[in-house]
Order: C-alpha cells, then structure tokens, then sequence
C-alpha cells in the first residue's frame, strides 16, 4: 500500500529558535468553532461573539506563553472561531545574538499540550502552519491581519 508524503511545512535547515518574528496559524481539529460563543445574529446585524470556555482557556494558554519562555514575545493575536494566530517575536541578547530559546515548535507543541489538559482531551489539528516575517511590511501586513481578521469574520 502506497502511503501519502506529506507536504513540507517547514523551511529545510532553517533553525526556528533563531531571533526573528513568525506568524503562526493553529486550527482546531476537523474545523470545528469551540473557540467562540455566538451571542445574537439577525438578518441585516452584524452577529456579536465572545470567547467559549475554550476560547478562554486558548486565550489564557497564549498570554502565559511569555512568563515560561522570557525569550518568546506575543506581538499580536486573534482566537478565531476555529483557529488562532499569532505574532510571535524570538528575541536575543541585548547584541542580537541568539540566546537559548525554544523552538516555535516547542512553543505551540506546549501551548497545545497545556489546553488540552485544561480541556481534558485535545481540540487540536496536527502540526500548524507558520511564516518567517521578512521585513517591515511584512510584520505590519500580518500584523494589521490578525487585528482585522476578527471583525471580518464577525461581519460575513
């Protein structure tokens, strides 16, 4: 039996613990919307929602991700309907230079570890999907995304 290879969805040889800025997208398992709790839509309104308990405990799980890894920074993030993103920024030493720091696998690895236990079963999609930011324009389109990408969804 033939199996599938699956598709690369990290650079080869690149080392994701060096300092730099990476947007990083994570799904919910099957697509499914846990994350938000849709409080009121009607014809010709825009619907209003707020954070689930496991939009909660996503959002909790992301915030803390700075006090266990000091090197890790959350530039920017939206908890979606059924998925995330995230702006994170690897810093180094005060010269630039690399200090011990996690890989973003490791980061995401964990902070999807820590949900589910929260959770009490995994609500996560394999893997997740990431970009290296390249330069200015490139943070601030993600960035200007991901702070926009709540209130395009909320008003489909």
């Amino acid at each position: 039996m033939d199996l599938r290879k699956r598709k690369r969805i990290r650079l080869k040889d690149y080392d994701y613990s060096n300092p730099g800025v990476y947007f990083v997208t994570v799904c919910i398992k099957d697509r499914k919307s846990l994350l938000w709790d849709n409080v009121g839509a009607t014809s010709g309104r825009h619907k209003q929602v707020r954070l689930s308990k496991y939009g909660k405990i996503v959002d909790d799980a992301i915030r803390q991700i700075s006090n266990h890894y000091p090197t890790i920074k959350i530039d920017n993030y939206a908890v979606m309907s059924d998925y995330i993103h995230l702006l994170l920024s690897i810093e180094g030493d005060v010269n630039g230079r690399p200090v011990v720091a996690p890989t973003i696998s490791t980061v995401i690895s964990q902070m999807k570890g820590y949900v589910s236990k929260q959770v009490g079963y995994s609500i996560w999609q394999k893997s997740f999907v990431d970009h290296i930011i390249r330069n200015e324009k490139d943070y601030i389109e993600h960035f200007n995304y991901i702070e926009n990408n709540p209130y395009k969804a909320i008003c489909e």
